[in-house]
């Protein structure tokens, strides 16, 4: 694995991520994208946010911001929230409940070496991936750098191999999943990589050069991901619907602690309350860090 960092540089290797906060136009509408098609559970639903997940886990929190209008197209802000399960079969019932009832939001898949995935766009137009990984063993590393490619996948030869008929009729969609990595559409990688690798202190996992930057902790092919592809010179957001914050898991209060000093020291403003620390990417994507 990447260890470009001393460790005192590096954030935790037993980060993981946390939920995705959408802000959202129809919550009634969304919630029912996340909940019928997506197959998540609705954990909590109070005022004017939903919080859905899995095995008592949340993985996307809805928030009614109805004066809120879409950004512009080439603005920065969600590219997708990948959303992890834990068996293929449990993969292959949430891309059949896709396929029965929304399958016009279905924009892709691939095979990335790494995982499996499959690709949508929820009715607002955020992204999401629905993903598998294989088993870490089987990954190749060169020089610090995963080997990750993006090969063809058949979507229908995915359902044949592992849709089991108790997935088909929906028992499955209490297994565990988790938010795998989450995606962002930046205005430049450089800035990106000064952020995310020098002062968050993820560690570089892959590079398409001056397009993609791909970032983990603890060896993880990519907790997060920054692209340009369709946001190149983007500046900071202004406040719109979708992306409303991410959310980073550490293990423990001092990891927590030594994250907010590290980001200090590079000059990042931070919000820090003892059991929370907030702040912002240079576009302006909201963070909040938990121990």
């Amino acid at each position: 694995m990447n260890a470009q960092h001393p460790a005192a540089e590096r954030i935790d290797a037993a980060t993981a991520m946390g939920a995705v906060t959408l802000l959202v136009g129809d919550l009634d509408a969304m919630t029912r994208y996340y909940r019928d098609v997506v197959t998540l559970e609705v954990l909590d639903a109070a005022g004017d946010a939903v919080t859905l997940g899995r095995a008592g886990r949340p993985i996307v929190i809805l928030r009614h911001e109805p004066a809120l209008r879409h950004a512009a197209p080439g603005s920065a802000g969600l590219f997708h929230t990948a959303i992890l399960f834990e068996s293929q079969g449990a993969l292959a019932a949430a891309l059949y409940s896709v396929a029965r009832h929304a399958p016009g939001t279905f924009t892709g898949s691939a095979d990335h070496l790494v995982s499996q995935a499959f690709y949508f766009t929820d009715p607002e137009g955020n992204g999401i991936e629905l993903y598998w990984d294989r088993d870490r063993t089987s990954w190749s590393w060169t020089h610090g750098q995963i080997e990750m490619d993006t090969l063809y996948l058949d979507p229908n030869a995915f359902l044949d191999e592992h849709l089991t008929e108790e997935a088909a009729i929906g028992a499955t969609a209490h297994d565990a999943a988790t938010v795998g990595h989450v995606h962002l559409s930046v205005g430049d990688v450089a800035t990106a990589r000064a952020f995310y690798v020098d002062a968050l202190g993820f560690d570089t996992t892959a590079a398409l050069g001056n397009q993609a930057l791909f970032v983990s902790a603890g060896g993880y092919h990519h907790h997060m991901a920054m692209n340009v592809w369709n946001s190149r010179g983007a500046g900071p957001r202004m406040p719109a619907l979708g992306l409303g914050r991410v959310d980073l898991a550490l293990p423990s209060a001092d990891a927590l602690g030594a994250l907010g000093e590290r980001l200090r020291h590079h000059g990042v403003a931070v919000q820090d309350d003892g059991r929370t620390v907030a702040f912002a990417d240079p576009w302006n994507n909201a963070i909040l860090a938990t121990a």
